[in-house]
């Protein structure tokens, strides 16, 4: 079961969670020439709210009917397993290293439409991973089996994992905290 730190399940009629569906109803009409399918929600640093966002997201489209897939590119510090109370011994970077299938890396949630990816076990090598031909064969790949997909990744000024995955995704989302100066 999910735990309360997604609001858009354990309060599904609060004004917070409206606001997640209209960002969602907001990133559906962002592009007038193609769909966004894909998106990368990051921030300037740590600690800002991304992995909150990237779940609440996910879930706002999932029950809008869309087979939706959050995956958790933060190898460093990931939070999605942490989130939706899974496992994190199997993941995103044992897919991308040949360790498991993508059959074994995908994870059910309690909410229909809804799959996600933990970030796994962590590498030596975080960023060349997501810049490997395997990672963009696998976006490639979960294109053609999900209507969204959201990838939660790390801050953008601290790595360069979040600008590797800018040739996968539709678009960004940056997360600013509130009243941080």
């Amino acid at each position: 079961m999910e735990k309360t730190d997604i609001i858009t399940v354990s309060n599904p009629k609060s004004p917070i969670a409206e606001a997640y569906r209209t960002l969602r109803t907001n990133i559906q009409f962002s592009s007038f020439d193609k769909s966004v399918q894909t998106v990368s929600i990051t921030s300037s640093g740590p600690g800002e709210g991304k992995s909150t966002i990237a779940s609440n997201l996910a879930v706002v489209t999932a029950e809008s009917g869309k087979r939706t897939l959050l995956i958790d590119c933060d190898q460093r510090k990931p939070m999605i397993h942490k989130i939706f109370n899974q496992s994190n011994l199997v993941g995103l970077s044992n897919l991308l290293a040949g360790e498991v299938t993508i059959e074994n890396a995908i994870k059910p949630t309690n909410m229909e439409n809804l799959s996600i990816i933990t970030a796994g076990t962590r590498p030596p090598n975080p960023s060349e991973l997501l810049a490997s031909g395997k990672m963009k064969h696998f976006v490639e790949d979960m294109k053609d089996k999900y209507d969204f997909i959201v990838f939660d990744t790390p801050p953008v000024l601290i790595v360069t994992d979040a600008q590797l995955l800018a040739d996968y995704t539709d678009g960004y989302l940056l997360v600013v905290s509130s009243g941080a100066a």
